[in-house]
């Protein structure tokens, strides 16, 4: 396994005087970055960044997770040493929004969340299985200076049905990688046979006929007792009292009449 240390580099920051949403957004159309850095030992303080210089470095590290000297302009204390622990970007154009910094101690073990790459040709993949990859991040605990940017896992060996789990990725010196060590990161599937594919689109089709029927079903029973679907239906109405048509009102105290006649 491949292996690169993280390396510390350079970036300037400075403290930040606006606040809050709208100084947030002056800050922005200004080409700058707000930013936040705090640490175990430390007080929170706002600081921003240039958006350029920020860009820069994140285009050339393999990963967010940067070890950065963070230089302070005007600062009681101008040098940190911390990692960029979380980047916000719009999610429309990709835009950095705000950037949080963890300050750490050279002689201090941190944890951070590490990329997995596969190297090399699986076995299983050239006798057509499929190379997939479960867990695209390890944890992993050291000192900053031993940090590895990525972990590099040699999958040449892997036949079908086979994986390669936490506890079988090789620990670089100094490195202790963290987690359940029979979780799979990196498998080689068997190869979907067209009857498999050809059963599974069946029953995506019985299963969305299912649906249909139950939501006709639905449907007519709500038709049935007077109601449109998503509608109460409605109180049949109360009976009205029956009334003795006019005419036949009338005639009633002639026939009386006859009848003492």
């Amino acid at each position: 396994m491949n292996l690169e240390r993280m390396k510390s580099v350079s970036l300037s920051a400075y403290p930040r005087t606006l606040s809050r949403r709208a100084g947030a957004k002056r800050l922005r159309s200004a080409a700058r970055v707000p930013a936040v850095i705090y640490g175990r030992k430390t007080q929170s303080q706002n600081l921003e960044l240039i958006l350029k210089e920020l860009e820069d470095l994140i285009h050339r590290s393999a990963s967010e997770n940067i070890l950065v000297d963070l230089t302070l302009k005007e600062d009681a204390r101008p040098v940190r040493l911390a990692l960029m622990k979380e980047v916000q970007h719009h999610v429309v154009s990709g835009r950095i929004l705000h950037v949080d910094f963890h300050e750490v101690s050279a002689d201090e073990k941190v944890t951070v969340s590490v990329p997995v790459e596969a190297v090399g040709e699986a076995a299983g993949v050239k006798n057509g299985g499929v190379l997939e990859h479960v867990l695209f991040k390890v944890k992993v605990r050291a000192l900053p200076k031993d940090l590895p940017e990525v972990l590099t896992v040699d999958v040449s060996h892997l036949e079908i049905g086979k994986a390669v789990h936490i506890g079988e990725i090789p620990a670089p010196l100094d490195v202790e990688i963290l987690g359940d060590k029979n979780i799979s990161v990196i498998a080689v599937a068997a190869p979907v046979t067209e009857a498999e594919e050809a059963a599974a689109e069946a029953e995506a089709a019985v299963s969305a006929g299912d649906v249909e029927m139950i939501k006709e079903k639905k449907e007519e029973g709500e038709a049935a007792e007077g109601g449109a679907p998503g509608k109460a239906a409605a109180k049949p109405a109360e009976k009205a009292p029956e009334k003795v048509p006019e005419k036949a009102a009338e005639k009633a105290p002639e026939k009386k009449t006859e009848k003492k006649k």
